[in-house]
């Protein structure tokens, strides 16, 4: 039995078209789970959904080549032990802000409105045991500042 190439055009688009919806639903190593984070600051609590960096290669890559973020969302770089950070935002698309976060959640730092692609260093300025990379001006409009507090199982209760 032979095969017309308009049947045989058929059967490979419904094959392409269900090798797509397979692949649709697998998650991408973009799609981490997102775990809840709350900043507290003089004008209430405000919860951001993260992806957590965990391993130096998820550091390593961070939100570079992203060009969109929702506003409640975020990355939280866990670098595991108190030790000086130096951030930079080549290949990264989209303007941050960075929050540079000691051991006990206080915020040491915030550099706000990062330049997109810049090989220009960014420090925590002393020891911290993360940095929370959000939308640029998403620390202004929560009022966030140094000493605020950041909840996440990541840092110790004190």
């Amino acid at each position: 039995m032979r095969m017309s190439r308009l049947s045989l055009a058929a059967v490979l688009a419904c094959a392409t078209l269900a090798v797509a919806l397979v692949l649709a639903s697998v998650p991408t190593a973009a799609a981490q789970s997102l775990e809840d984070l709350t900043i507290v600051t003089n004008g209430g609590r405000h919860v951001f959904h993260v992806e957590v960096a965990r391993t130096d290669d998820e550091r390593a890559k961070g939100l570079m080549d992203r060009s969109h973020m929702p506003e409640d969302r975020g990355m939280l770089f866990d670098f595991k032990q108190l030790t000086p950070i130096s951030m930079w935002m080549k290949n990264t698309v989209m303007s941050l802000d960075m929050i540079f976060i000691r051991a006990d959640g206080t915020i040491s730092r915030i550099a706000d409105h990062t330049e997109p692609f810049s090989t220009r260093i960014i420090p925590s300025g002393e020891p911290v045991l993360a940095v929370l990379e959000l939308n640029a001006g998403a620390a202004e409009r929560i009022g966030a500042k140094p000493g605020d507090k950041v909840e996440h199982p990541m840092f110790s209760k004190k």
